[in-house]
Formats: C-alpha cells, sequence, structure tokens
C-alpha cells in the first residue's frame, strides 16, 4: 500500500490519531499478545486494541461450556475471566509496545465502586484510553444491569469521570428499549466516545440432552448474525453523537470491507473486528486494503469524507413485516 493510501486511513480519535479505523475487540485478543503469535499478523495494521475485561479483583469466569458456535455467529459467555486490575497495570501493560498501536482498557465491574476503582487504577497507567463495560450479558451481576438502564449507566459513567482524565468510551448494548436516550445520558455525564454495539443475548440448547449448550444459559451473540442489528444501533446513536462530536466505534459482524464501510458511512469513525479473528487472524490487512481501495476510487482523500455520509430518506414510521 502506498504512502498517501496508509495516510487515508488514518483517523482522529478522542484526540489520539489512529493509524487505521479498526479496532480490536475485548474478549477476542486477550491482552494484546494472543494474536502476536501468528505469523504474520501486526499490531501495526490496527488502529487500537481494547485489552480484555478487567476487574477490581481476579474473576475465574463462568463454567464450561463457554462458546458455542451458531449459524452466522458464535455465542460466548466467559464471564469476564481475569487476573484482576493490579496484575494487568503492573504485569502486562508493560510488556506491550505502545508504539505499534494504541491499547484500551475494558473495565467491568459489579458496582459503581468497583468501575471507578478499577479505572482509576488505569488512570495511573500508560493505557491510552478506557473502554466502559456496562452491558455484558454472560455475567449475572452488574454489567447488563448497569447498560440496559439510562440512569445507572449514566451514573457509571459520571463517576468514573470524576476519577480520571483518559478518554472514556462507553459500550452500549443493543439489549434496551431505546439505545438513543442511553447515547444521550452517558454523553452529558462524561463519555468522551461510544463503542456500539455489544453482543446480542443469546442461548443455544442441546436437543439430546435438552439442557443449554453454554453453562451460564445464556450468552453474547457476536459474528454476522448480529451486523443487521448494530449497522441499525449505530445509525441511530450516531443521531445523538454527532451534535457533540462524539466518536463511534462500530461493531457487530465485520468481517470485510464493505463491512467496515457500511458502518463508516452509517456514522461510525472506527470499525471493531472480533469474532471474525478467530477463523481469519489476517482478516485486518484485507480490511484495510479494501477501505483504503474504496477511498481511492471515489477520489476520497481520508476515511473522515465518508463518516455519517448515508444518504438515507426521513423515517416516519417504524418498519414492520405486516
Amino acid at each position: 500500500m502506498s504512502a498517501a493510501l496508509a495516510q487515508s486511513l488514518a483517523v482522529d480519535f478522542c484526540g489520539l490519531r489512529l493509524a487505521s479505523p479498526i479496532v480490536l475487540l475485548s474478549g477476542c485478543v486477550g491482552f494484546g499478545e494472543e494474536y502476536t503469535r501468528v505469523e504474520g499478523f501486526s499490531n501495526r495494521h490496527v488502529g487500537a486494541i481494547v485489552l480484555k475485561g478487567t476487574t477490581r479483583e481476579p474473576r475465574l469466569g463462568n463454567p464450561a461450556h463457554r462458546v458455542c458456535e451458531t449459524p452466522m455467529g458464535m455465542l460466548n459467555a466467559i464471564g469476564l475471566q481475569n487476573p484482576g486490575a493490579d496484575y494487568v497495570v503492573g504485569q502486562i501493560l508493560p510488556t506491550l509496545d505502545f508504539t505499534e498501536t494504541a491499547f484500551f482498557a475494558n473495565v467491568c465491574g459489579s458496582t459503581i465502586e468497583d468501575y471507578v476503582e478499577v479505572t482509576r487504577r488505569f488512570d495511573d497507567s500508560p493505557i491510552d484510553a478506557i473502554e466502559l463495560n456496562i452491558s455484558c450479558p454472560n455475567i449475572k451481576e452488574g454489567g447488563v444491569q448497569f447498560g440496559n438502564s439510562p440512569d445507572m449507566s449514566a451514573r457509571v459513567v459520571e463517576a468514573c469521570r470524576r476519577v480520571t482524565k483518559k478518554p472514556l468510551i462507553t459500550k452500549l448494548s443493543p439489549n434496551q428499549t431505546d439505545i438513543r436516550e442511553n447515547a444521550r445520558r452517558c454523553i452529558e455525564s462524561g463519555s468522551d466516545a461510544l463503542a456500539v454495539i455489544n453482543t446480542v443475548m443469546g442461548m443455544a440448547i442441546d436437543v439430546k440432552t435438552r439442557k443449554p449448550v453454554i453453562g451460564n444459559v445464556q450468552g453474547g451473540l457476536s459474528g454476522p448474525a448480529i451486523k443487521p442489528i448494530a449497522l441499525l444501533k449505530v445509525m441511530q446513536v450516531a443521531e445523538v453523537a454527532r451534535p457533540h462530536n462524539v466518536p463511534i466505534i462500530g461493531q457487530g459482524g465485520i468481517c470485510s470491507a464493505d463491512d467496515a464501510l457500511e458502518f463508516i458511512i452509517a456514522g461510525a469513525t472506527t470499525v471493531g473486528v472480533g469474532t471474525s479473528l478467530f477463523y481469519e487472524p489476517h482478516s485486518c490487512k484485507r480490511i484495510n486494503d479494501g477501505i483504503a481501495a474504496y477511498l481511492a476510487a471515489h477520489r476520497m482523500e481520508s476515511v473522515s469524507e465518508l463518516i455519517g455520509s448515508l444518504d438515507a430518506p426521513q423515517r416516519t414510521v417504524q418498519a414492520c413485516a405486516c
């Protein structure tokens, strides 16, 4: 790829200059080191990496099975297994090369106090930004309860805003009545960016045993199956975020350059890649090349010219199949 095309991929995100609009999503790349063991993979192909969800204390996670393949998707219920914030900051972050790409922390908790303490811990670290995971569908406490309530979401963001000057990204749940209202409340409470969307709640049943396949019964559905849902949510949230210049990480089933372009056109500044990495670790370079080729073909000098460029009629009624 030429220097000019590489430059066209760079995006501004919360004061950070990212080399690519691609963000590797939390839970899909461990703590930033998993895919570096894959021959030919390079962190320089991505704009940022979101580290695995981190809690105040270490967590063992959910019982097996934790992952289940579904048609055009994947269910997971890992349960936020992680070594705890102190270990991540003290032992893992020093091993990461921050000159290759940006690294975002992913903060989880069961109480507002948990979110605050983990955020405070990451504030005193070289991490580039902090993502608040208030919408995790596979833990039994906290998580999704915070993400489905605009009031609770706002309280978490407001409390964490007080203890850090780093960019705050709030990860929004699709499993709620009005994602736009939640987005608005999070922005008003101090969120610098929004990640749209987290996984969709689902389950799978083993017909032979008549038991849930996932040990946690329910889990988060990701992959191409949720892409139409995610795309709509990004467009809806963009309507709220755009007037405040709040960028969006659009995510949910992105596997190709066309997928990524759709999310950017709908209003996302960056695009999250996750599930596709499990079967194609080198997909990021292919997606980057496709985005750059599209920009060149349409005589655009940067991704920013494409963000929110959707040409859609004004919506007056809810769509239905009746």
